[in-house]
């Protein structure tokens, strides 16, 4: 079995165990990489980015070290190959435990349970959800679900393709670093730097295929692309600019605007104008969205995968 055979394997038996089993209940492999990882930045820790690209790499080095040992430790197995990459996958994608957050703050709103789906926000993202009506937590949460398609799960996908399973891991490995550290309080601004500019690098392909595949797969991918074309460039983020945008048209609804973000309120651009404003079903037709752009990646990643392996060998 050649190895684009043992990540097509692999990758697809990770996500059918993530969409029946959703996350690991104990001793999640992320939870423990960031415990791993909070043990490092307390030894590390100054208000300086030098300490902090070391706090970087040497975090998410040693998680892509790790994934490279494993593999090789297997590599003489197709079999073991496969597991190895379906584990991996199961680990670091999040489309299951994405979609069940979405839905029960989905069901809290309507039935009218505004309190309730306060509550559960937080397990989604970090807005504060007490500055938010009905209406505002949904549209958080739709925009929640299509930045996290990229960073739970396509982005994840795009790497394993690349690099394997030190892909998949080293990729997850980033985007945890970055949201530990990389957001801009006093404490990380400087010591943060290199773990955000990181993941800023390591999403930019996932974010732009999860961009593509929502103009495929969505309802309306003239308006998708309209979209991300007018709109991306106006948000902070280089890569959730064209996957909020992209969902944004291709569900025909309006997403950016005010928000607050612990005490912080963020005057963001409006993504889709031309779209109404978003409602309590639209949860789920995200959702719904994001796995059929979640499967298509695992496609494209499969085939591109086994188009370079065959180049090459």
């Amino acid at each position: 079995m050649g190895a684009g055979r043992v990540f097509a394997y692999g990758a697809a038996a990770g996500l059918i165990g993530d969409l029946l089993l959703g996350d690991p209940r104990r001793g999640h492999p992320v939870a423990v990489f960031g415990r791993a990882a909070g043990a490092v930045e307390r030894v590390l820790w100054r208000d300086h980015r030098g300490w902090g690209a070391l706090h970087t790499a040497v975090c998410a080095g040693g998680a892509v070290a790790l994934g490279g040992v494993a593999a090789r430790a297997v590599r003489d197995s197709a079999v073991a190959s496969a597991a190895l990459t379906a584990a991996a996958t199961w680990a670091v994608v999040g489309g299951t435990s994405l979609a069940r957050e979405a839905r029960a703050i989905g069901r809290a709103l309507e039935a009218g349970d505004v309190e309730g789906a306060r509550a559960r926000l937080p397990h989604l993202c970090g807005r504060d959800p007490q500055a938010l009506d009905a209406d505002g937590i949904a549209r958080a949460v739709v925009e929640s679900v299509a930045e996290n398609t990229s960073d739970a799960v396509v982005g994840a996908l795009v790497w394993g393709a690349v690099g394997g399973v030190p892909g998949l891991v080293g990729f997850r490995a980033v985007n945890t670093l970055d949201a530990m550290v990389g957001h801009k309080s006093a404490r990380y601004r400087r010591y943060g730097w290199a773990s955000a500019r990181l993941d800023d690098l390591a999403g930019w392909p996932g974010a732009r295929l999860t961009a593509v595949l929502a103009v495929l797969a969505g309802d309306d991918p003239r308006a998708a692309v309209r979209a991300w074309r007018a709109d991306a460039a106006k948000h902070p983020s280089p890569n959730a600019g064209p996957v909020e945008a992209s969902f944004a048209g291709a569900l025909g609804v309006r997403l950016g605007g005010t928000l607050s973000y612990g005490g912080r309120v963020e005057h963001r651009p409006v993504l889709n104008g031309s779209g109404r404003a978003v409602r309590t079903r639209d949860i789920e037709r995200a959702v719904r969205l994001s796995r059929r752009v979640g499967w298509l990646a695992l496609g494209v990643c499969v085939a591109a995968r086994r188009i370079a392996k065959g180049r090459t060998s």
